[in-house]
């Protein structure tokens, strides 16, 4: 079925002229591969940097005929800007611009944030394997716990597992138009790319169609009033990050990492990419910090101890709170019912909830990041 709606698709697209009105964009090479999944299609189209923006009607036409196509529910289309290495530019680069040329008054203009959500915070780590999702899910159900109205988009395109930790499953319905309803869980509203495809589809995507997506999810959903968007992060410092910083202001990162050296030189990295361009890191949480023993109840340092604490103090960042490795956390978290929903009183869940509680009250902090302007990307 899929074969044959790519077929079809491929073949609407050659109504499709390009973008000097010359021969069609799939004659000229100019689609990517073409994605589908359960009715939904996605591929980019490669245009010159220098025209993207004026190239946009083709975008809109080509997203136009593609929902013509029987069996197609959505579709997903991205301009990619492509220059050739070493190629001319229509127009010369100009220099990025340095806070420090601004004067007082000459601060850059506050790009709009999304309609109705108060904060909105990324959580993230240098690494995988971390357990940064883990800590997504019981950070913002910790903030709920605390009387907030509290969303999660998750990010991380690749490997989404938001809607197994919130137990959610089922195609977000559609609110009017290209809007599209959040899924709800634990009374949290949740979006995922894990709701488009099948969890085993992988997905194989540039850039472009992370940045077509990630903007898609946070831009195109009904979110409502929120006291607080929390972001899950794919790991690392690429596209979906500066998508992120530079579609809004965010309030902050939090950075996840566990005690040992590897990681932590990682979440160096994380954290200096979130200042790099001018958002707040909110604090360090230490995730596996130590083992329980089930049976002894005793305490043992698998990972070493205090790796993070120790980064926070020598970056002069907040440190959040240490999260001990335990079997309830895993096996409440696979079960998709978070430690925070699953145990609310214990120990475990008083840890995600003063994690909560420190964050917010950081970015409730009058001379937070409300208002920031959007980061101006510099490269030295």
């Amino acid at each position: 079925m899929s074969d044959t709606i790519k077929s079809a698709v491929i073949e609407q697209l050659r109504q499709i002229k390009g973008p000097d009105l010359e021969g069609d964009i799939v004659s000229l090479g100019l689609v990517s591969d073409v994605f589908v999944s359960d009715g939904r299609v996605a591929f980019s189209i490669t245009v010159p940097a220098a025209r993207a923006q004026e190239l946009e009607p083709l975008r809109q036409a080509a997203e136009k005929v593609v929902k013509e196509v029987e069996g197609v529910e959505n579709a997903m289309v991205a301009l990619t800007a492509e220059r050739a290495p070493g190629g001319d530019r229509s127009t010369p680069p100009k220099p990025a611009p340095r806070q420090s040329q601004r004067g007082p008054d000459e601060q850059a203009a506050p790009k709009p944030g999304v309609p109705g959500i108060r904060h909105i915070i990324a959580v993230a780590s240098g690494k995988g394997g971390v357990g940064k999702s883990t800590t997504t899910a019981n950070l913002a159900l910790g903030m709920a716990s605390n009387g907030l109205k509290v969303g999660v988009l998750d990010a991380d395109i690749y490997g989404p597992s938001v809607p197994r930790l919130f137990n959610v499953s089922g195609r977000p319905e559609t609110a009017s138009g290209r809007v599209l309803k959040p899924l709800e869980g634990y009374g949290i509203k949740v979006m995922s790319m894990g709701f488009m495809v099948e969890e085993e589809t992988p997905m194989i995507w540039r850039g472009p169609m992370v940045i077509s997506a990630l903007t898609q999810m946070l831009r195109e959903v009904a979110w409502g009033d929120l006291d607080v968007l929390v972001v899950d992060m794919p790991p690392g410092t690429g596209d979906a990050q500066l998508t992120m910083a530079q579609q809004v202001p965010l309030a902050g990162a939090v950075i996840v990492s566990t005690p040992q050296d590897l990681a932590l030189i990682d979440a160096r990295k994380g954290l200096n990419m979130f200042k790099r361009v001018d958002v707040p890191v909110l604090g360090i949480v230490e995730n596996m910090s130590y083992f329980l023993c089930p049976d002894c109840g005793g305490r043992h340092d698998i990972f070493g101890h205090g790796g993070a604490r120790a980064e926070a103090e020598r970056l002069k960042v907040p440190f959040l709170g240490e999260v001990p490795l335990t079997m309830k956390i895993r096996e409440t978290s696979d079960a998709g019912t978070p430690i925070v929903v699953s145990d609310p009183e214990g120990p475990m869940a008083a840890i995600y909830k003063d994690i909560a509680s420190k964050v917010m009250s950081t970015i409730d902090n009058p001379e937070g990041a409300a208002g920031r302007a959007a980061p101006q990307i510099v490269f030295d």
